[in-house]
């Protein structure tokens, strides 16, 4: 089993957003803001090569938005899906699997695209599409306060298509992903965020999605404000982090802007980072 990643690009979001109740003067100099507020995040997902099985976690925002849409998020960068899968020899039709960590606009994008003439179609056509019955449909019928976050769009499509599937717990996963050592289910950010643990040269590989955003979050007070229940990210952050920090796990950050992967280590005052590396120096 080889893991690849895929860089799909850049945007910003507001800083005290990301941080929470953590004030301006500590977390700016994690990620500095620009002149609104706005800091810089990657979009970073992971592919699993594995045989004939090409399993991507998460995809990105895609790029089907209207100029509207985008111009809030300040898309920027080089870097888009298309491209980071071309340049392992890769097109979307070659994708088998895609596993949605949660089905926020930012990691679930990219699964649908839109034809020159309007309609919506599945962007991996040969791949099935795994979420969760819980988390599907606390998206498909979102609360007011992170509705903005779930786009019909980016969700409706891949059902309507035939291609979704649900992993509802951690018994079936060796049964339909064997790519995956564990999933952990997460409910701080929203309901049921799946996050995948990976055997990996020696290693447990955690791609962590929205519960361990970038190193600026190890600190367990660093919680977004996006997160719908904080308190209950604070306990899932902590216990995940110090089996992390116990077990020497290599934690893959979907959204630090520099940093692809990192580890934790136990001090005097709670988890904190130790190393940061990319992916492939593993």
């Amino acid at each position: 089993m080889t893991l690849h990643t895929i860089d799909t690009g850049l945007f910003k979001l507001d800083g005290g957003a990301m941080f929470g109740v953590v004030p301006k003067s500590l977390w700016q100099k994690l990620n500095p803001a620009d002149e609104n507020n706005m800091c810089t995040w990657a979009m970073r997902c992971l592919l699993v090569e594995d045989g004939n099985r090409l399993v991507l976690i998460d995809n990105g925002i895609g790029d089907k938005q209207d100029e509207k849409f985008r111009g809030h998020f300040y898309l920027h960068g080089d870097n888009s899906l298309e491209k980071s899968l071309q340049k392992l020899g890769f097109t979307a039709s070659d994708i088998t699997d895609v596993f949605l960590t949660h089905l926020h606009f930012d990691h679930c994008g990219g699964s649908v695209t839109r034809t020159l003439d309007g309609k919506l179609q599945l962007a991996f056509p040969n791949a099935t599409y795994w979420s969760n019955a819980a988390h599907w449909q606390w998206a498909v019928q979102p609360n007011a306060r992170e509705k903005a976050s779930f786009l019909k769009e980016n969700i409706l499509p891949i059902q309507e298509s035939g291609h979704l599937q649900f992993i509802d717990n951690q018994s079936v996963v060796p049964s339909v992903l064997p790519q995956f050592k564990d999933i952990i289910f997460a409910d701080g950010h929203t309901e049921k965020m799946m996050v995948p643990l990976m055997e990996y040269k020696g290693r447990t590989v955690a791609f962590m999605a929205d519960l361990l955003p970038s190193t600026g979050h190890v600190p367990l007070p660093y919680v977004m404000a996006y997160d719908m229940r904080p308190l209950v990210t604070l306990s899932e952050k902590e216990a995940v982090l110090r089996r992390a920090a116990d077990e020497n796990w290599v934690l893959m950050l979907e959204h630090d802007p520099r940093v692809e992967c990192c580890t934790v280590q136990q001090t005097e005052k709670g988890v904190r980072l130790a190393e940061t590396f990319r992916l492939a120096e593993l």
